[in-house]
Order: C-alpha cells, then sequence, then structure tokens
C-alpha cells in the first residue's frame, strides 16, 4: 500500500465549532491512562492500603463519557468519522480501564499468593503505552500528520511485542521455579489479564492509524 507520509486532513472542519466528539473520544483516553496510574499506585502501596476505588471511578467516568458518546453519535446528523469508527474506538478505549479493574480484583483477591510480585518493567511499559493512546487520540481533533501518527502507532505496537516478549520469559521462570501449584496458577492468570491491558492499548493505536489511513 502506497500512501504520501506528509498528506493531512483536519476532520474538525466537518463539524465547525463543534468538538464534541474529540473532547469525549479524549475523555475516554485520559480516563484509560488514569487507570493505568492507578494501577500502579495500588501495586506500590502498602498491603493494608490496597483499594479499588482508583479504578472504579476511572471506569465509571469512562462508562459516562461512552455513553454521552453513543447518545450524541444517535442525535447527530453529520460526524467527524464514519459511525463505525467512533464506535470502535470508544469500546476499545472503554476496554482499557475494564480490563484494569479486573487485573486489580484479582490482585486484591489473591494478596497472600502474590507478595513480592515484581511488576515494575511492565508497568513502565503499560504507562508508556497509555501516554501514546492519549497522544494518538489527541491527534484526532487537529490536521493530522499521517508520517507522525505512524510513528507513535509503530511505537505502541513495539511497546506491546516488547511486553509478549518478557511475558514469555517471566512465564518460563514461573514454570520451572520453586513455585507452589496455587501460586503458578495465581500468577499466570494475573500475568495474562496485564497482557490484556497492553492488547486493548494496541487495539486502539491500530484503530487510530486506521482512521488517519481512511482520510489521507
Amino acid at each position: 500500500m502506497m500512501f504520501n507520509c506528509n498528506a493531512m486532513f483536519s476532520l474538525q472542519k466537518l463539524l465547525g465549532k463543534d468538538d464534541r466528539f474529540f473532547r469525549l473520544m479524549e475523555g475516554s483516553a485520559e480516563e484509560a491512562r488514569a487507570s493505568i496510574h492507578g494501577l500502579s499506585q495500588l501495586l506500590k502501596a502498602p498491603e493494608e492500603k490496597r483499594s479499588l476505588n482508583a479504578f472504579i471511578e476511572a471506569r465509571r467516568k469512562d462508562k459516562r463519557i461512552t455513553k454521552e458518546l453513543s447518545e450524541h453519535l444517535c442525535k447527530t446528523f453529520v460526524t467527524p468519522l464514519e459511525r463505525e469508527d467512533i464506535e470502535a474506538l470508544a469500546d476499545a478505549l472503554y476496554k482499557i480501564p475494564k480490563t484494569v479493574e479486573k487485573f486489580g480484583e484479582r490482585f486484591l483477591l489473591s494478596a497472600p499468593h502474590v507478595r513480592n510480585l515484581e511488576l515494575n518493567r511492565q508497568l513502565t511499559m503499560l504507562e508508556k503505552a497509555a501516554d501514546i493512546v492519549v497522544t494518538l487520540v489527541k491527534e484526532l481533533r487537529r490536521g493530522v500528520n499521517l508520517e507522525r501518527v505512524k510513528a507513535q502507532n509503530d511505537e505502541l505496537q513495539q511497546i506491546e511485542g516488547e511486553a509478549d516478549k518478557f511475558m514469555l520469559d517471566v512465564l518460563r521462570d514461573l514454570y520451572n521455579g520453586d513455585h507452589s501449584a496455587l501460586r503458578v496458577i495465581v500468577l499466570k492468570d494475573l500475568y495474562e489479564i496485564l497482557e490484556k491491558v497492553f492488547d486493548r492499548c494496541r487495539d486502539t493505536g491500530n484503530i487510530v492509524f486506521h482512521i488517519v489511513l481512511k482520510h489521507s
């Protein structure tokens, strides 16, 4: 497929002064990032102070945003993007805090079996992925530089690929280490959910990139 990397388009012109779609999508991306930051805080907090409140609040906010976006989509005749693209992006963004909250729930339920669990490297990569997701969604508001969006999405895909490789190393150590059967089951479940969070971020990046390609 050939494309001009310097091609630019202005989605906002289609709506004039109505930027509500962009505002809502950006708000959803911000809540997705907030949920990931909340996950980092949860894992760093002392066991007796750990709580799901940050995740619950982020998901509730994102649910309200997604509902408002859906309602606005039903009431608006002219939209800045194809309707199926707006719906796909909204759904992908909502799945990020939803999956993060699921990880938090499992983590707290299995507290006795996850002491000394080291996830700093994964969290660093995940926070970077969340930052890129926010940046990519914000690109849709303005005249979009295809080359820049492609570079950002490529970086997001690279992070997801590195996370997959690192996860394999972690699982290899888990399966071959001196661990109880129950701890292996618990940690495998947590690792797989965490991997899904990376996948949700990757999916969001792909959707944004495909939207940009359509309008280039």
